[in-house]
């Protein structure tokens, strides 16, 4: 539906995910812990989110940051999808050249540096998403709208070839594990990958 800003969550619902009933001040206080968690994340890296230094960068107490989490997994698994969501909304109805209103070539090459940057600082919360059978991964929500998405700007862009295949194959070079790999073990910076990224998606959409 127009103006409909539904986002689809990543799983089952985590700890500190909202009610359905939850209060709007319940739900903002729940953003704002994910917002400070993420900047910590971003800042220092995933091992330093620790529980306790969450809720001093939030300015809680500790009991609030474990009532609302449970536990550091609790916390990380909120984290993750609390993240996917802002990529969601960022790509789906945020500003251009991610979001509507730039040429599709353009949204594709923002769309995969803007991943990268995800997984540069959030590496290890993707790469645990993707854990389990392909058969589990690639026909979930969460990458059946990414593919979706994709698949739209390849043919806005009259991409040629099966655009189903060439999707999915766009999709692999953002994978956690992949990029992961590339940054830690063969020494690529992100801005390397991300100019691969957007020398592909280029002559993917030339004729």
């Amino acid at each position: 539906m127009p103006g409909d800003r539904r986002l689809l969550d990543i799983g089952p619902p985590l700890p500190g995910a909202p009610e359905p009933t939850e209060r709007a001040d319940a739900a903002r206080n729940r953003r704002l812990l994910l917002d400070a968690a993420q900047q910590l994340v971003r800042e220092q890296g995933v091992d330093c989110l620790t529980m306790d230094a969450l809720a001093k960068r939030a300015g809680v107490g500790k009991g609030t940051v474990f009532r609302r989490f449970g536990s550091r997994a609790g916390l990380m698994l909120a984290l993750l999808d609390h993240s996917e969501r802002k990529y969601q909304e960022a790509f789906m109805f945020g500003q251009p050249p991610l979001g509507p209103g730039a040429p599709p070539v353009e949204r594709l090459v923002a769309f995969g540096r803007v991943r990268l940057l995800d997984i540069e600082v959030e590496g290890e919360l993707h790469r645990a998403a993707e854990i389990g059978g392909a058969r589990d991964r690639y026909s979930g929500a969460p990458y059946g709208l990414l593919r979706a998405h994709v698949a739209m700007l390849l043919r806005q862009a009259a991409a040629p070839g099966e655009i189903a295949l060439v999707t999915d194959s766009l999709l692999a070079m953002l994978s956690a594990a992949l990029v992961m790999h590339q940054m830690q073990v063969q020494g690529y910076t992100r801005e390397q990958i991300g100019d691969n990224w957007e020398a592909i998606v280029r002559r993917v959409v030339t004729r």
